[in-house]
């Protein structure tokens, strides 16, 4: 998905379920890295951007962006 420009918070899919058995991800950082944190377990990774971006399937629930942000 290299059209949309994720932001910490989004929730995404990635291409394989982790063995956990959780699909969904939860970006914490954004940058030259991300961070991701499984749904189901809880348990942190940190990806180079490059393969992050080739791991995600779709984008699941975007951040929700407060009032001071808009």
């Amino acid at each position: 998905m290299l059209d949309h420009t994720y932001q910490v918070g989004d929730v995404v899919r990635l291409k394989k379920a982790h063995p956990c058995g959780g699909w969904d991800w939860e970006i914490l950082r954004v940058g030259m890295d991300f961070r991701l944190r499984c749904l189901s377990c809880g348990h942190q990774i940190m990806l180079p951007r490059k393969e992050a971006e080739k791991r995600i399937k779709s984008l699941v629930q975007a951040a929700k962006i407060s009032s001071s942000e808009k």
